[in-house]
């Protein structure tokens, strides 16, 4: 599949099949961040893979899933991501800044995963404060945000935005995702 059709069909995934996820998988998601735009190139970022049962559902008390539609937004029962990776910020190399680093290199994460058909949900509203003591992570180092992943349970779609950006499910269950339309965010030569 094109990059630019990964593009249009990734959508973030809540719900999640029991399937593991490789430790090669893994790698390779790890590998496309790293090789991903870093400013003035300082890559400050580093990156805990989990695919323990034990740590993982640790790992899962400590996110909040899509606040727009709680709790039927949270992963159900049995359909929890099935491996995640937490983002660091190695603070001895970039106090401020990073934020465009780990944008970038999550996206090559997201898009990479998506060419594999593992769907990804990525999570800032996470208590990073456990996290970093559950992982034992040194104080030098800022959890920034965490990517769950699974293979897909659901398949959200988009719809164009009328009145509001929040996302919803319709009576049988399916999200529904509203996106603003090409020719509103397009400008040439000007706004």
């Amino acid at each position: 599949m094109s990059s630019y059709k990964l593009i249009l069909t990734r959508r973030s995934i809540r719900q999640f099949k029991p399937d593991p996820i490789s430790r090669d998988i893994l790698k390779k998601l790890v590998n496309s961040a790293r090789l991903a735009p870093s400013g003035a190139n300082l890559q400050p970022l580093e990156f805990v893979a989990i695919d323990d049962e034990e740590l993982r559902n640790r790992l899962f008390s400590c996110l909040r899933w899509a606040a727009y539609i709680i709790p039927e937004g949270n992963p159900k029962a049995g359909c929890e991501p099935t491996a995640y990776v937490v983002i660091l910020v190695n603070l001895d190399i970039r106090k401020s800044g990073y934020e465009r680093d780990v944008g970038a290199a999550v996206e090559n994460m997201i898009l990479t995963a998506w060419e594999k058909r593992i769907g990804s949900c990525w999570i800032a509203n996470a208590d990073t404060n456990r996290i970093q003591k559950m992982l034992k992570i040194p104080e030098n180092y800022k959890v920034d945000s965490v990517l769950a992943l699974g293979y897909p349970d659901e398949k959200p779609r988009t719809e164009k935005m009328k009145d509001s950006v929040k996302y919803w499910k319709d009576n049988k269950g399916q999200l529904h995702v509203p996106k603003r339309r090409l020719d509103d965010v397009l400008h040439f030569n000007g706004l």
